[in-house]
């Protein structure tokens, strides 16, 4: 697998579009990052780490709206590729649908969202863009 961050988001893709409750992937550091800042920013329910041989996996719960049973994330858009990779200053910081959105970061200081490396004025690649 060349993109495995590409992967993880397609995997949430898919079980969106299926309308599924509850999607596994294999983990890694860096997914259990973007996970968590998931579930702090409000676009997932909850999700579990289960440490199963060397690699281990991920639970993620989806959160949906309990009336129209839309999902919370509307998209997920992977922006830095292992072909091109794009990274950005803080001067120059991404604002996804003007502020309503997060971009993901992955930076010295460790993986974090667009607000967060503009407020430490560090830059860092751009993973991915949530909405």
């Amino acid at each position: 697998m060349t993109d495995p961050i590409a992967d993880y988001l397609t995997r949430l893709r898919n079980a969106i579009m299926a309308h599924h409750r509850v999607v596994e992937v294999p983990a890694s550091n860096m997914k259990k990052s973007i996970t968590q800042i998931l579930f702090e920013k409000g676009y997932i329910l909850n999700y579990k780490f289960i440490e199963d041989g060397p690699q281990g996996t991920i639970k993620v719960a989806l959160k949906y709206d309990p009336k129209t049973k839309q999902s919370a994330i509307k998209k997920l858009e992977r922006v830095s590729t292992p072909g091109l990779r794009r990274y950005t200053g803080y001067k120059d910081m991404p604002r996804v649908i003007n502020g309503l959105g997060i971009a993901i970061l992955s930076t010295s200081k460790g993986v974090m969202t667009n607000k967060e490396a503009s407020d430490l004025k560090i830059g860092g690649e751009v993973l991915c863009y949530v909405y």
